[in-house]
C-alpha cells in the first residue's frame, strides 16, 4: 500500500511531497495510518489532534495516545480542548456539527500562524460511499452526490482513493497500533447506522459495489464540471447585474427546457429549493417573490431580480449641525464651500438657510412627495419611481435626506427645488455620496 500511496500522492497531492503539513489524528486506525504512511515516505509533517471532551476519559487517553504517536515520531505536536457542549448549547446545534465547525476553524488558526500549508485528515473511500448514500437520501442532487472534495480551503484527503478495508489491513500486516472510538458503533447516528446497516449488505449483494461505485462517482464528477461550465455560460449570458442587484428577463427564462432542471441549475448556489415556488413566480404579477434563507427573486415587470437578503429597516438617522460625514446606512461627506463647482448625481448643494437640524436620513413611506429639482411644482414619490422605472427593490434600498417633514434629495437621483442655491445664498452646503 505504501508504493500506491506515494503515487497517489505523486498524481493528486504533489504539494505535499515538498511542504511541510499537519494530520488531523483522531487516535483512530484512518488517521493513524495516514500519519505512519508520511512518516515512512519521510515527508515533512506535524500532528494535530482535538479533544471534544465527549467521552470522559477516554477522550484524554486518546490525546494521550496521539501524543506518545508524534514524541515517537520526533514530529511537532498540536492539542486543543473544546468546550463542545457549551458551543451545542449556544449555537443550538447537533454535536457532530459543533464539533465540525470548532475544529476546522481550529486548522484554519494553525495554517495562518505556523508554518504549515494544509491539514491532512483520515477520510476515506468508505466515508465517500457513507456521505454519498445520505445525501441520496436527502435529495441533495448531483452537488452532494459527488462525494467529500480532495481539497477545501487548508484541507486535504489523501486517502479517499483508498478503502477503509485496505487501511485496516495495513495497519495489520504493519503492526500499528490504533484506537477504537465506542461512538462509531451507536446506531443513533445515520451515518453509523448506513456503516453498520446498509453498506454491509449492498457489498453482500454486489462483491464489487465499492469499486463500482468509485466509478459511478467519477462520472458524477465529470458531469458536475461539464455542468458547472454550462452554468457559467448561462448566467453570463442571463444575468445582468449591477451594484449586487441581478436582473434576469423572464421570457429568456421560459425558454429553457426542462424548465425547473435549468432553475435548480441556476439557482440552487442561492439556497432556493422549491421549483413549483420558482416556476409561480416566472408567471405570476410584479411584486410576487420567493426567499431563500441568503437571497430573494422578486418578479418586476418583465425580469425577476436576484438579491441577496438584507434588512430593510424603518431606522431614522439624524444628522446634526456639526456632523462632517455619515458612515451608515450611507456614505455621506458634508462640507460648508464657497461655490458651486463638482456636479453630478453623487452630489447636491443647498443653501444652508433653509435647513432645520438635525437633518434625517430614512427611506421613502407611503405619501411622501417632493418638488423635483426644475419641474416647477411638486410630485409623490411614488409617481417619480414609477417615471423612472425604479424596480421594486430599488425602491426599497432607496434613502432620502430630510429637513423636518420635507424632502431635500432623494439621495444620488433628484434635489428638491425648496432647497437650492440662489444668488442671495450666503453658506452652501455640500453633500456628497460615496457609493
Amino acid at each position: 500500500m505504501l508504493d500506491q500511496f506515494k503515487n497517489h500522492l505523486e498524481k493528486q497531492f504533489p504539494e505535499l511531497l515538498n511542504t511541510p503539513f499537519l494530520i488531523a489524528c483522531s487516535g483512530g486506525v484512518d488517521s493513524v495510518v495516514l500519519v505512519q504512511l508520511c512518516a515512512a515516505l519521510q515527508l515533512d509533517f506535524g500532528i494535530v489532534h482535538c479533544n471534544f471532551k465527549l467521552r470522559g476519559t477516554d477522550s484524554d487517553e486518546d490525546a494521550a495516545f496521539v501524543r506518545e504517536i508524534a514524541i515517537n515520531l520526533s514530529v511537532q505536536f498540536f492539542l486543543k480542548d473544546f468546550d463542545t457542549i457549551t458551543y451545542v448549547l449556544k449555537n443550538k446545534v447537533s454535536v457532530q456539527m459543533a464539533a465540525r465547525a470548532l475544529r476546522y476553524a481550529w486548522f484554519e488558526e494553525i495554517v495562518e500562524n505556523e508554518r504549515f500549508e494544509k491539514v491532512l485528515t483520515g477520510h476515506h473511500l468508505d466515508d465517500n460511499l457513507e456521505t454519498f448514500l445520505i445525501n441520496l437520501s436527502r435529495g441533495t442532487g448531483i452537488k452532494g452526490l459527488v462525494g467529500i472534495p480532495l481539497r477545501a480551503k487548508v484541507i486535504a484527503r489523501p486517502l479517499l482513493a483508498f478503502s477503509g478495508a485496505a487501511l485496516v489491513g495495513y495497519a495489520e500486516e504493519e503492526n500499528i497500533e490504533w484506537r477504537e472510538d465506542a461512538s462509531n458503533a451507536e446506531l443513533k447516528y445515520l451515518r453509523n447506522k448506513i456503516r453498520h446497516q446498509v453498506v454491509p449488505v449492498l457489498k453482500e449483494l454486489h462483491p464489487t459495489f465499492q469499486e463500482n461505485f468509485g466509478r459511478t462517482q467519477k462520472f458524477l464528477k465529470e458531469s458536475e464540471t461539464l455542468l458547472a461550465v454550462h452554468k457559467g455560460q448561462l448566467q453570463a449570458s442571463l444575468f445582468e447585474e449591477n451594484n449586487g442587484l441581478v436582473r434576469i428577463r423572464v421570457t429568456e427564462l421560459m425558454k429553457l427546457s426542462p424548465l425547473k432542471a435549468y432553475l435548480h441549475l441556476l439557482f440552487s448556489d442561492f439556497g432556493f429549493t422549491s421549483w413549483d415556488d420558482l416556476v409561480q413566480l416566472l408567471n405570476g404579477c410584479s411584486g410576487k417573490e420567493v426567499r431563500s434563507k441568503t437571497h430573494r427573486l422578486v418578479r418586476d415587470r418583465g425580469f425577476v431580480l436576484l438579491e441577496e437578503l438584507k434588512v430593510y429597516d424603518d431606522v431614522a438617522y439624524l444628522l446634526s449641525e456639526n456632523v462632517t460625514e455619515l458612515m451608515q446606512p450611507i456614505h455621506l461627506k458634508i462640507e460648508m464651500v464657497p461655490t458651486i463647482k463638482e456636479l453630478n448625481d453623487d452630489v447636491l448643494y443647498v443653501d444652508k438657510e433653509t435647513l432645520n437640524y438635525p437633518l434625517v436620513v430614512r427611506k421613502w413611506e407611503k405619501g411622501d412627495y417632493f418638488h423635483p429639482f426644475g419641474l416647477g411644482g411638486k410630485k409623490k414619490l411614488s409617481k417619480y419611481f414609477k417615471d423612472e422605472k425604479m424596480s421594486i427593490i430599488s425602491k426599497q434600498q432607496q434613502w432620502l435626506l430630510c429637513s423636518g417633514n420635507d424632502i431635500v434629495w432623494v439621495v444620488g437621483k433628484r434635489a428638491d427645488e425648496r432647497f437650492k442655491v440662489q444668488e442671495s445664498t450666503n453658506k452652501i452646503v455640500k453633500f456628497k455620496l460615496n457609493k
